[in-house]
Protein backbone atom coordinates (compact mmCIF):
# COMPACT_ATOMS: atom_id res chain seq x y z
CA UNK A 1 0.00 0.00 0.00
CA UNK A 2 0.76 3.55 -0.77
CA UNK A 3 -0.41 6.92 1.57
CA UNK A 4 0.55 10.60 1.55
CA UNK A 5 1.87 11.93 5.00
CA UNK A 6 1.02 15.70 4.86
CA UNK A 7 0.85 18.37 7.65
CA UNK A 8 0.75 22.16 8.51
CA UNK A 9 -0.59 23.24 5.27
CA UNK A 10 -1.86 26.33 6.64
CA UNK A 11 -5.01 27.11 3.84
CA UNK A 12 -5.06 30.79 2.99
CA UNK A 13 -2.44 32.12 5.11
CA UNK A 14 -0.79 34.79 3.84
CA UNK A 15 3.31 34.83 2.60
CA UNK A 16 4.98 37.71 3.93
CA UNK A 17 8.17 39.51 2.91
CA UNK A 18 7.00 40.46 -1.00
CA UNK A 19 4.75 42.69 -0.51
CA UNK A 20 6.01 45.83 -0.06
CA UNK A 21 7.93 45.61 -3.48
CA UNK A 22 6.43 46.54 -6.71
CA UNK A 23 7.33 43.70 -8.58
CA UNK A 24 5.96 40.79 -6.01
CA UNK A 25 3.90 38.79 -7.64
CA UNK A 26 0.26 38.90 -5.58
CA UNK A 27 -1.83 36.83 -7.02
CA UNK A 28 0.83 34.04 -7.15
CA UNK A 29 1.72 35.59 -3.21
CA UNK A 30 -2.36 34.62 -2.07
CA UNK A 31 -2.85 31.23 -3.94
CA UNK A 32 0.15 29.66 -2.65
CA UNK A 33 -1.09 27.11 -0.04
CA UNK A 34 -4.08 26.55 -2.41
CA UNK A 35 -2.08 26.07 -5.48
CA UNK A 36 0.57 23.63 -3.27
CA UNK A 37 -3.10 21.83 -1.56
CA UNK A 38 -3.96 21.60 -5.32
CA UNK A 39 -1.16 19.84 -6.61
CA UNK A 40 -0.77 17.29 -3.34
CA UNK A 41 -4.20 15.98 -4.42
CA UNK A 42 -3.33 16.25 -8.35
CA UNK A 43 -0.65 13.94 -7.01
CA UNK A 44 -2.74 11.51 -5.01
CA UNK A 45 -4.84 10.63 -7.66
CA UNK A 46 -2.45 10.35 -9.75
CA UNK A 47 -0.76 7.81 -7.60
CA UNK A 48 -3.67 6.34 -6.44
CA UNK A 49 -2.94 5.84 -3.20
CA UNK A 50 -4.79 4.24 -0.63
CA UNK A 51 -5.45 7.05 1.82
CA UNK A 52 -3.92 10.29 2.62
CA UNK A 53 -3.15 11.80 6.63
CA UNK A 54 -3.06 15.23 7.77
CA UNK A 55 -1.39 16.04 11.03
CA UNK A 56 -2.35 19.07 11.74
CA UNK A 57 -2.72 22.62 11.18
CA UNK A 58 -4.73 21.95 7.54
CA UNK A 59 -6.15 25.62 8.49
CA UNK A 60 -4.22 28.79 10.04
CA UNK A 61 -7.14 29.54 12.42
CA UNK A 62 -10.69 30.80 12.06
CA UNK A 63 -11.71 31.42 8.46
CA UNK A 64 -12.34 34.95 7.41
CA UNK A 65 -15.24 33.52 5.33
CA UNK A 66 -16.36 30.39 4.41
CA UNK A 67 -14.41 30.56 1.28
CA UNK A 68 -11.40 28.53 2.56
CA UNK A 69 -13.94 25.51 3.85
CA UNK A 70 -15.54 25.49 0.60
CA UNK A 71 -11.88 25.18 -1.01
CA UNK A 72 -11.23 21.99 0.96
CA UNK A 73 -14.72 20.51 0.80
CA UNK A 74 -14.13 20.46 -3.21
CA UNK A 75 -11.03 18.99 -3.17
CA UNK A 76 -12.17 16.69 -0.59
CA UNK A 77 -14.46 15.63 -2.85
CA UNK A 78 -12.23 15.38 -5.77
CA UNK A 79 -10.45 12.49 -3.06
CA UNK A 80 -13.62 10.98 -2.40
CA UNK A 81 -14.66 10.47 -6.42
CA UNK A 82 -11.19 8.63 -6.31
CA UNK A 83 -12.29 6.53 -3.71
CA UNK A 84 -9.18 8.38 -1.52
CA UNK A 85 -9.98 8.30 2.40
CA UNK A 86 -8.67 11.22 4.03
CA UNK A 87 -7.83 11.06 7.48
CA UNK A 88 -7.01 14.26 9.51
CA UNK A 89 -6.28 15.52 13.37
CA UNK A 90 -6.19 19.46 14.27
CA UNK A 91 -3.08 20.73 15.81
CA UNK A 92 -3.22 24.61 17.64
CA UNK A 93 -3.62 26.60 14.57
CA UNK A 94 -6.96 24.51 13.52
CA UNK A 95 -7.92 23.38 17.66
CA UNK A 96 -11.36 23.64 18.16
CA UNK A 97 -11.34 26.72 20.16
CA UNK A 98 -9.90 27.97 17.29
CA UNK A 99 -12.40 27.13 14.43
CA UNK A 100 -15.63 29.59 14.66
CA UNK A 101 -16.93 28.95 11.33
CA UNK A 102 -17.37 24.96 10.38
CA UNK A 103 -18.77 23.26 6.91
CA UNK A 104 -20.00 19.55 6.77
CA UNK A 105 -17.03 17.31 5.36
CA UNK A 106 -17.95 14.79 2.59
CA UNK A 107 -17.94 11.12 4.24
CA UNK A 108 -14.38 10.50 3.09
CA UNK A 109 -13.34 12.41 5.44
CA UNK A 110 -12.79 11.27 8.45
CA UNK A 111 -11.61 13.76 11.63
CA UNK A 112 -9.86 13.10 15.18
CA UNK A 113 -12.08 13.97 17.82
CA UNK A 114 -10.37 16.29 20.72
CA UNK A 115 -11.60 14.88 23.62
CA UNK A 116 -10.04 11.08 24.13
CA UNK A 117 -7.58 9.24 21.19
CA UNK A 118 -9.75 8.05 18.36
CA UNK A 119 -8.99 4.82 16.53
CA UNK A 120 -10.44 4.61 12.68
CA UNK A 121 -10.29 1.55 10.15
CA UNK A 122 -9.80 1.68 6.83
CA UNK A 123 -11.71 -0.11 4.63
CA UNK A 124 -10.15 -3.21 3.25
CA UNK A 125 -7.19 -2.66 4.44
CA UNK A 126 -5.68 -3.75 7.58
CA UNK A 127 -4.83 -0.89 8.80
CA UNK A 128 -5.41 1.60 12.00
CA UNK A 129 -5.02 4.74 12.82
CA UNK A 130 -4.93 6.39 16.33
CA UNK A 131 -4.89 10.22 16.88
CA UNK A 132 -6.33 13.11 19.14
CA UNK A 133 -7.05 16.26 17.29
CA UNK A 134 -6.43 19.47 19.56
CA UNK A 135 -9.20 20.82 22.19
CA UNK A 136 -7.70 24.42 22.47
CA UNK A 137 -4.60 25.83 20.64
CA UNK A 138 -2.42 25.69 24.20
CA UNK A 139 -2.08 22.03 24.89
CA UNK A 140 1.15 21.51 27.05
CA UNK A 141 0.24 17.37 28.02
CA UNK A 142 1.96 14.58 26.60
CA UNK A 143 -1.20 13.33 24.17
CA UNK A 144 0.82 10.37 23.29
CA UNK A 145 0.73 8.79 26.45
CA UNK A 146 -3.03 8.04 26.00
CA UNK A 147 -2.52 6.83 22.65
CA UNK A 148 -4.12 3.23 22.85
CA UNK A 149 -2.02 0.19 22.44
CA UNK A 150 -1.85 -0.92 18.92
CA UNK A 151 -4.22 -3.39 17.29
CA UNK A 152 -2.72 -6.59 16.58
CA UNK A 153 -2.53 -8.07 12.64
CA UNK A 154 -2.45 -4.51 11.55
CA UNK A 155 -0.62 -2.08 10.11
CA UNK A 156 -1.03 0.88 13.16
CA UNK A 157 -0.49 4.54 12.31
CA UNK A 158 -0.30 7.07 15.07
CA UNK A 159 -1.35 11.00 13.61
CA UNK A 160 0.13 13.15 16.47
CA UNK A 161 0.61 16.95 16.64
CA UNK A 162 3.78 17.54 18.47
CA UNK A 163 6.99 20.04 19.01
CA UNK A 164 8.48 16.26 20.32
CA UNK A 165 10.67 17.81 22.86
CA UNK A 166 14.15 17.90 22.40
CA UNK A 167 13.91 18.30 18.71
CA UNK A 168 12.14 21.28 17.84
CA UNK A 169 12.70 24.89 18.25
CA UNK A 170 8.55 25.64 18.31
CA UNK A 171 6.49 25.98 20.77
CA UNK A 172 6.57 22.78 23.26
CA UNK A 173 2.23 21.79 22.16
CA UNK A 174 2.03 17.80 23.01
CA UNK A 175 5.79 17.29 23.94
CA UNK A 176 6.93 13.94 24.14
CA UNK A 177 10.03 12.33 22.91
CA UNK A 178 11.37 9.88 19.99
CA UNK A 179 11.70 6.92 22.77
CA UNK A 180 8.04 7.31 24.06
CA UNK A 181 6.98 7.18 20.43
CA UNK A 182 8.95 4.09 20.10
CA UNK A 183 7.87 2.42 23.36
CA UNK A 184 4.52 2.89 21.79
CA UNK A 185 4.74 -0.28 19.55
CA UNK A 186 3.40 1.68 16.40
CA UNK A 187 4.80 0.71 13.12
CA UNK A 188 4.41 4.72 11.68
CA UNK A 189 4.03 7.58 13.31
CA UNK A 190 2.35 11.12 11.20
CA UNK A 191 3.69 14.04 13.00
CA UNK A 192 3.15 17.35 12.39
CA UNK A 193 3.97 21.10 13.96
CA UNK A 194 7.56 20.71 13.02
CA UNK A 195 8.10 22.71 9.82
CA UNK A 196 11.08 21.11 8.56
CA UNK A 197 11.51 17.97 7.22
CA UNK A 198 12.71 15.28 9.88
CA UNK A 199 12.30 11.08 10.02
CA UNK A 200 13.95 8.49 12.67
CA UNK A 201 13.67 5.02 11.78
CA UNK A 202 14.09 2.90 15.36
CA UNK A 203 11.15 0.57 16.02
CA UNK A 204 8.52 3.06 14.41
CA UNK A 205 9.33 5.17 11.98
CA UNK A 206 8.77 8.50 12.96
CA UNK A 207 8.24 11.36 10.22
CA UNK A 208 7.93 15.30 10.30
CA UNK A 209 7.24 16.20 6.73
CA UNK A 210 7.40 20.08 7.26
CA UNK A 211 4.91 22.08 5.69
CA UNK A 212 3.64 21.61 2.38
CA UNK A 213 4.62 25.70 1.32
CA UNK A 214 7.04 28.24 2.75
CA UNK A 215 5.55 30.94 3.90
CA UNK A 216 8.43 33.68 4.20
CA UNK A 217 12.39 33.56 3.91
CA UNK A 218 12.49 31.87 6.92
CA UNK A 219 10.80 28.70 5.89
CA UNK A 220 13.22 28.29 2.68
CA UNK A 221 14.24 25.40 0.34
CA UNK A 222 11.90 22.37 -1.20
CA UNK A 223 8.78 21.81 0.27
CA UNK A 224 6.16 19.29 0.53
CA UNK A 225 5.16 15.99 1.79
CA UNK A 226 6.21 12.49 2.06
CA UNK A 227 4.81 9.28 -0.02
CA UNK A 228 4.82 6.54 2.34
CA UNK A 229 5.06 2.66 0.96
CA UNK A 230 4.88 -0.40 2.78
CA UNK A 231 5.43 -3.65 1.34
CA UNK A 232 4.05 -7.16 2.21
CA UNK A 233 6.77 -7.36 4.69
CA UNK A 234 5.59 -4.79 6.41
CA UNK A 235 8.88 -2.85 5.63
CA UNK A 236 8.41 1.00 5.32
CA UNK A 237 9.65 3.16 2.74
CA UNK A 238 9.41 7.19 3.33
CA UNK A 239 9.73 9.18 -0.15
CA UNK A 240 9.98 13.08 -0.21
CA UNK A 241 7.59 14.74 -2.45
CA UNK A 242 8.14 18.39 -3.33
CA UNK A 243 4.97 20.31 -4.32
CA UNK A 244 5.46 24.42 -3.39
CA UNK A 245 4.56 26.82 -5.91
CA UNK A 246 6.66 29.57 -4.75
CA UNK A 247 10.16 28.82 -3.14
CA UNK A 248 11.85 30.92 -0.59
CA UNK A 249 15.71 31.52 -0.49
CA UNK A 250 18.83 32.73 1.10
CA UNK A 251 21.58 33.26 -1.79
CA UNK A 252 24.82 34.44 -0.17
CA UNK A 253 27.43 35.25 -2.64
CA UNK A 254 30.84 35.61 -1.49
CA UNK A 255 32.59 38.51 -3.36
CA UNK A 256 36.43 37.81 -2.25
CA UNK A 257 37.59 37.67 -6.08
CA UNK A 258 35.30 41.31 -6.71
CA UNK A 259 37.39 44.66 -6.99
CA UNK A 260 33.99 46.60 -8.36
CA UNK A 261 30.67 46.76 -7.81
CA UNK A 262 30.14 45.82 -11.70
CA UNK A 263 31.88 42.57 -10.38
CA UNK A 264 29.56 41.88 -7.47
CA UNK A 265 26.83 42.83 -9.95
CA UNK A 266 28.10 40.28 -12.23
CA UNK A 267 28.71 37.27 -10.03
CA UNK A 268 24.91 38.01 -8.05
CA UNK A 269 23.64 37.47 -11.69
CA UNK A 270 25.69 34.30 -11.95
CA UNK A 271 24.52 33.00 -8.78
CA UNK A 272 21.01 33.71 -9.33
CA UNK A 273 20.94 31.95 -12.56
CA UNK A 274 22.64 28.82 -10.99
CA UNK A 275 19.87 28.60 -8.32
CA UNK A 276 17.35 28.03 -10.82
CA UNK A 277 19.69 25.33 -12.03
CA UNK A 278 17.34 22.86 -9.51
CA UNK A 279 13.37 22.88 -9.68
CA UNK A 280 13.62 25.77 -12.96
CA UNK A 281 9.78 25.89 -13.10
CA UNK A 282 9.40 26.65 -9.57
CA UNK A 283 9.24 30.36 -8.84
CA UNK A 284 11.67 31.95 -6.53
CA UNK A 285 11.66 34.61 -3.65
CA UNK A 286 15.24 35.54 -2.92
CA UNK A 287 16.70 37.11 -0.06
CA UNK A 288 20.85 38.03 -1.08
CA UNK A 289 23.50 38.49 1.53
CA UNK A 290 26.72 39.69 -0.22
CA UNK A 291 29.78 38.83 1.70
CA UNK A 292 33.55 38.28 1.92
CA UNK A 293 36.51 40.11 2.83
CA UNK A 294 36.92 41.93 -0.75
CA UNK A 295 38.71 44.72 -2.48
CA UNK A 296 35.08 46.40 -3.70
CA UNK A 297 34.31 46.97 0.14
CA UNK A 298 34.71 50.42 -0.63
CA UNK A 299 32.72 50.58 -4.06
CA UNK A 300 30.05 49.17 -2.50
CA UNK A 301 29.93 51.39 0.42
CA UNK A 302 26.74 53.61 0.64
CA UNK A 303 25.75 51.97 -2.68
CA UNK A 304 23.28 50.26 -1.56
CA UNK A 305 20.14 51.60 -3.84
CA UNK A 306 22.90 50.87 -6.93
CA UNK A 307 23.42 47.25 -5.92
CA UNK A 308 19.80 46.85 -5.57
CA UNK A 309 18.86 48.40 -8.59
CA UNK A 310 21.59 46.28 -10.75
CA UNK A 311 20.10 43.10 -9.06
CA UNK A 312 16.49 43.94 -10.12
CA UNK A 313 17.90 44.22 -13.35
CA UNK A 314 19.32 41.18 -13.48
CA UNK A 315 16.61 39.58 -12.17
CA UNK A 316 14.52 41.21 -15.39
CA UNK A 317 16.95 39.57 -17.63
CA UNK A 318 16.29 36.36 -16.32
CA UNK A 319 12.71 36.63 -16.24
CA UNK A 320 10.15 38.32 -12.87
CA UNK A 321 7.85 35.44 -13.32
CA UNK A 322 10.62 33.35 -12.40
CA UNK A 323 12.78 35.47 -9.59
CA UNK A 324 11.63 38.33 -6.84
CA UNK A 325 14.22 39.91 -4.84
CA UNK A 326 12.82 39.68 -0.86
CA UNK A 327 15.89 41.85 0.26
CA UNK A 328 19.68 42.32 -0.56
CA UNK A 329 22.09 42.90 2.19
CA UNK A 330 26.12 43.97 2.25
CA UNK A 331 27.87 42.43 4.64
CA UNK A 332 31.55 42.43 3.07
CA UNK A 333 34.85 43.65 4.76
CA UNK A 334 37.79 44.95 3.50
CA UNK A 335 40.05 42.74 1.83
CA UNK A 336 43.18 44.45 3.81
CA UNK A 337 42.09 44.88 7.28
CA UNK A 338 41.70 48.73 8.56
CA UNK A 339 44.26 48.26 11.49
CA UNK A 340 46.85 48.05 8.82
CA UNK A 341 46.30 51.43 7.86
CA UNK A 342 47.91 52.47 11.17
CA UNK A 343 51.25 52.03 9.07
CA UNK A 344 50.58 54.17 6.74
CA UNK A 345 52.18 57.83 7.55
CA UNK A 346 49.43 59.89 5.75
CA UNK A 347 46.14 61.22 6.68
CA UNK A 348 44.62 58.00 6.59
CA UNK A 349 45.96 57.15 9.75
CA UNK A 350 44.74 60.64 11.43
CA UNK A 351 41.43 60.10 10.18
CA UNK A 352 41.34 56.20 11.48
CA UNK A 353 42.00 57.68 14.79
CA UNK A 354 39.30 59.90 14.54
CA UNK A 355 36.62 57.46 13.83
CA UNK A 356 37.96 54.94 16.49
CA UNK A 357 38.06 57.98 18.91
CA UNK A 358 34.34 58.57 17.75
CA UNK A 359 33.01 55.40 18.16
CA UNK A 360 33.59 55.88 22.62
CA UNK A 361 32.85 59.33 22.62
CA UNK A 362 29.62 60.04 24.49
CA UNK A 363 29.31 63.67 23.58
CA UNK A 364 29.58 63.05 19.68
CA UNK A 365 27.30 59.97 19.72
CA UNK A 366 24.52 61.61 21.52
CA UNK A 367 25.07 65.15 18.73
CA UNK A 368 24.93 62.08 15.72
CA UNK A 369 22.14 60.94 17.51
CA UNK A 370 20.23 64.22 17.43
CA UNK A 371 21.47 65.03 13.91
CA UNK A 372 19.89 61.64 12.81
CA UNK A 373 17.09 61.03 14.57
CA UNK A 374 14.73 63.13 12.53
CA UNK A 375 15.96 61.88 9.02
CA UNK A 376 15.34 58.14 10.61
CA UNK A 377 11.85 59.11 11.46
CA UNK A 378 11.31 60.40 7.97
CA UNK A 379 12.52 57.40 6.03
CA UNK A 380 10.22 55.42 4.19
CA UNK A 381 9.78 51.58 4.24
CA UNK A 382 11.99 50.79 1.02
CA UNK A 383 14.94 53.09 2.05
CA UNK A 384 14.80 51.24 5.40
CA UNK A 385 15.40 47.98 3.38
CA UNK A 386 17.85 49.21 1.56
CA UNK A 387 20.13 50.87 4.27
CA UNK A 388 19.74 48.70 7.43
CA UNK A 389 21.67 51.02 9.11
CA UNK A 390 18.56 53.59 9.36
CA UNK A 391 17.19 50.94 12.47
CA UNK A 392 20.26 51.56 14.41
CA UNK A 393 19.77 55.25 14.39
CA UNK A 394 16.00 54.67 15.33
CA UNK A 395 16.85 52.25 18.30
CA UNK A 396 20.61 54.60 19.37
CA UNK A 397 22.83 51.87 18.49
CA UNK A 398 25.24 54.89 16.95
CA UNK A 399 28.70 53.07 18.28
CA UNK A 400 27.84 50.36 16.38
CA UNK A 401 26.87 52.74 13.55
CA UNK A 402 30.33 54.84 13.56
CA UNK A 403 32.44 51.32 13.97
CA UNK A 404 30.48 49.50 10.46
CA UNK A 405 30.72 52.51 8.72
CA UNK A 406 34.59 53.83 9.76
CA UNK A 407 36.07 50.77 7.96
CA UNK A 408 34.28 50.80 4.74
CA UNK A 409 34.78 54.87 4.50
CA UNK A 410 38.12 54.21 4.78
CA UNK A 411 38.05 51.38 2.34
CA UNK A 412 36.30 54.03 0.01
CA UNK A 413 39.00 56.52 0.33
CA UNK A 414 41.87 54.44 -0.31
CA UNK A 415 40.58 52.73 -3.47
CA UNK A 416 39.81 56.38 -4.44
CA UNK A 417 42.92 57.98 -4.13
Amino acid sequence: MKFIHAADIHLDSPLNGLSAYPDAPAEQLRSATRDAFTELVDLAIAEEINFMVIAGDLYDGSWRDFNTGIYFVKEMGRLKRAGIPVYVLFGNHDAESEMTKKLEMPDNVHVFGPNKPQTFKVDGLPVVLHGQSFKQRDITTNLAIGYPAPTQGHFNIGVLHTALEGYASHATYAPCTVGELNAKGYDYWALGHVHEFEQWKGASTIVFPGNLQGRNVRERGRRGAVMVLVDDAGDVAVERIFIDVLRWEHLTVDASDSETLADVVLMTGRAMEALLDTDGEVPRAVRITIQGNTKAHGALFGQEAQLRGEVLAQIGSIGNERLWLEKLRIATKPSVDAEKLHERMDAFTDLQAILEEAATDVSFIEELQTALAPFAAKAPLDLQDMVPLIEKIRTGELKELVEEVGPGLLAHLAQAE
